[in-house]
Parts: C-alpha cells; structure tokens; sequence
C-alpha cells in the first residue's frame, strides 16, 4: 500500500474542489467508453447538456458510421448526432491514450452471460485496464454496466488504487446502473431518475454532481454494492413477474381461460396490482440476463435463489411452447412441421425496435429449423439476423404474401405491420403477443 505524504494529501484534497468546480461550470471533459443502445445516448445527452463529450469504441464499423454523421441506434437522430459533432461538443475515437485527458469516464460496455449462466465481465475488466494505465489525480470513473453486486469495489477498485492515488481524494469511483428503454418516447436518459452509489461520500458527491447536470433527479445510496444491486432487483422483479405470466397463460390455456382478458380486468384495480403480460419469451440486454448476475452472486454466498431460477426456467421454456403451438395449429390443417414454410413477424425483442439481442425469436427459429420447418421472416427493424451457423434476411410483408406460407407466428408485435392483412392472407396465425385481440377465427391460435 502506497503511503502519501502530508503534501501530496492536501494535493489530493484539493482535486475534489477543482474537479466539483469543473462539473458545476460544465468544463469538465467526458469520456464515455462503449458506444452502444446505453453508451451514445448518454454521451450525446452530456453534449446537449454543454459537455465537451469523447466516446471510445472498439468497433470500427461503429466508428466509421459515426464518423459519417449517422447513428446505428434509432433513439439517436442523425440531427442530433451531426448538431453536436459540429459544434465540437462531441467526438468518437479508437484511441484510448486520450483517456488521460478525460475528468470524468463513464463505462457502458456489455455485460452478457456465459454459456453456463455465469457472468461475463470480460470487458469491464479490459475497460478497468485502460482507465488504471492512465489514471491520473481528479478523475471520476462511473461504472454503469449492469454486474453483480461487489464488483466496482473487488474489481475495479484494486486496479485503480495501485496507481498510488487513494479513492475519494485522489481519484473518485461510483456505480451508477444504466435504465435504458429503447424506444420509448416519454422516458430518456434526461429524466429518468439516476442512482449513484460511490465507494465513499465523497465519489458519491462527485458522481451526483456530474449527474446532476444533465438529468432531472439523482438519487445518491450508501454504496457502489447497494447501487448494483438496485439495477438486478428492477429487472429480477420484471423477469420474475413475467414468469409468473407466462405460467399463468399455461394454466389459462388448459382452463378454457382468456390469459389477456384476466389481466386486463385485473389491472382495473387501483391498487395492489400491476400488469405484467406472457410472451414468447425473454429478450434484450438486461431482463433475461439480470437474474442469472444475481443468482449466481448468491450462490458464492452459499444462498440459493430458488425463486428468481424457477422464473427464469419458465421464461426460458416460452419458445419451446410456441413452436409446439405452431405444430398444433398445423395439425389442425393435417400438416407435419417438416417441410412446412413458417413465417416470423417481428424478431426484435420488443416492439418498435432494432435490437435483436436474446431474442426469444431467435430460439423460436433455431427450434423449427432443428424440426424441419422452413423458416423466413419480415421485420422492418431487423434487416440480417444471424444465429449459430444460419444467417436469415427479412423481406417486406408484401413478399411474404406473395411467397405464401403454411403458418405465420406474430413474435414481435411492431406497430408497422398491418395484421387484418396478416390474419387474411395467413392460412395459420400463432399470436404470441395478443397482436390480434379482439379478432375471432379458427385460424387463430393464441399464447
């Protein structure tokens, strides 16, 4: 452990006051390293907000486009992006050198699973290591990437202080969880309400006051581990909610019961409730991956999370079931699944978006292709979806219609599609989604 000197600690204390000095005067320099569906919004909203902005990636084609003038996230205009490249507010690099340069560094790098559900926080060590090489007095370091709770301080925490500098006067490092909704016109970056946790009250101090710039309510807790933790709780909560709804569309189902009207009329109460609904199964970066951060942070503890893996094992049988409706639905026409053309409608993990990421779609068609079927699918988000060694284009709905097809499976309910002439021009729909609520035919066979 470094030992510093009286002098060099009234230095170190001094950083504090220049670096709140900087913030509260918008001189500050940002860094935001990943440029994704978390990384570019927030870096562009630091822009608006008058921030001089730097986003470091790794990807050149993401550079390239950028460089362009042309965003690849559609919660990012071109106008938007060009305003604040112009205006010298914001640029994008490959060269991490100038980290050094930054006052306050954001990490927004994925963070997905393993093969064997465990945690992949590969690259929020790779983005450690290049802030701890050039870490220098009075920076902020953010972690915002969603990871198990313990990480910022047994992970990054020891990298940065064996630069010598001590946290919370040399430098300052915080949590603060990402709560991105792509494509969701009432709630941005800029009001969604932002938790911050810092290793001690004077990083958490810091990391508010950054925030506090460029959205509307901060909400400081006790520490990075209470933080991260807030993150899992939101989308266990969710994950653990929609389990239950898909469970009880099971059940519904075997009861000559209407899973949508239930719930519908149950979310009529005022109080107590809150409408969660089934689905083909989970998807995106954060819902079906949170979980399995905080089970498995529970079993190093040696606590078993019995709840939150029961959800997940119903979620993660969602795609499954579908494919068995789509054999049923083509049995009722007398027609085996192999050799059958089964058409998707959406493969995004939610409506109205381009992010294909975990997408029960994905399952969906790596199930019927395993049983023969074969599979084509329309989304006007998803123009390429790649799994394992297939690689399938979208084409419009027009074509399709024309192609013709045994059975169509609404997955992702975009708002572009017309679905009258879905349920017309399909001799077979399984609706995953409820996209055809009100519609009765034969031909339909719901969740």
């Amino acid at each position: 452990m470094s030992i510093i000197s009286p002098e060099g600690l009234s230095t170190q204390q001094a950083t504090a006051a220049e670096l709140l000095a900087k913030i509260d005067q918008r001189s500050a320099r940002i860094g935001v390293i990943g440029l994704g569906y978390v990384g570019l919004p927030l870096a562009l909203t630091f822009a608006e907000g008058g921030f001089a902005t730097t986003g470091f990636e790794i990807d050149r084609e993401r550079l390239a486009s950028l460089e362009r003038g042309e965003p690849y996230i559609a919660d990012v205009s071109p106008e938007e992006l060009r305003r604040n490249q112009e205006a010298q507010r914001f640029s994008s690099t490959g060269n991490f050198d100038r980290l050094a340069e930054m006052d306050a560094i954001l990490i927004c790098v994925p963070t997905p699973l393993r093969k064997t559900k465990e945690p992949d926080i590969s690259a929020i060590v790779a983005a450690g290591r290049e802030i701890a090489s050039r870490l220098r007095a009075g920076q902020l370091v953010v972690l915002e990437s969603t990871t198990y709770p313990g990480t910022t301080e047994e992970v990054l925490l020891p990298m940065f202080a064996a630069r010598g500098l001590e946290v919370g006067r040399g430098f300052f490092l915080a949590f603060s969880p990402e709560r991105v909704d792509p494509a969701n016109p009432e709630w941005n970056t800029a009001n969604i309400p932002k938790v911050v946790g810092g290793i001690d009250e004077a990083s958490t101090r810091a990391a508010s006051a950054l925030y506090g710039q460029i959205v509307s309510t901060v909400v400081p807790v006790s520490s990075t581990r209470v933080a991260e933790m807030v993150k899992l709780l939101e989308n266990t909560f969710r994950a653990v909610n929609i389990g239950l709804a898909n469970e009880l569309a099971l059940m519904c189902r075997e009861l000559g019961v209407d899973v949508w009207e239930v719930i519908d009329a149950a979310r009529t109460k005022p109080f107590g409730f809150m409408a969660f609904y089934p689905g083909p199964g989970l998807g995106g970066h954060c819902i079906p991956i949170d979980p399995f951060y905080l089970s498995w942070k529970a079993r190093q503890n040696g606590f078993e999370s019995r709840f939150i893996e029961l959800a997940g094992h119903v979620n993660a049988a969602m795609p499954r079931y579908v494919v068995e409706r789509v054999v049923e639905a083509l049995n009722s026409a007398a027609r085996p699944l192999r050799g059958s053309r089964v058409h998707l409608f959406g493969v995004a993990y939610k409506p109205n978006v381009s992010d294909a990421r975990e997408s029960p779609a994905i399952d969906i068609a790596e199930l019927l292709l395993r049983r023969g079927a074969i599979v084509t699918y329309s989304d006007p988000h998803v123009p390429r979806l790649a799994f394992g060694a297939h690689e399938l284009r979208a084409m419009p709905e027009a074509e399709a219609f024309a192609r013709g097809y045994e059975c169509a499976v609404i997955v992702t309910d975009h708002r572009a599609f017309d679905y009258d002439a879905i349920l017309e021009r399909s001799p077979l729909v399984v609706d995953t989604r409820n996209a055809l609520k009100g519609r009765q035919d034969p031909r339909i066979f719901r969740l």
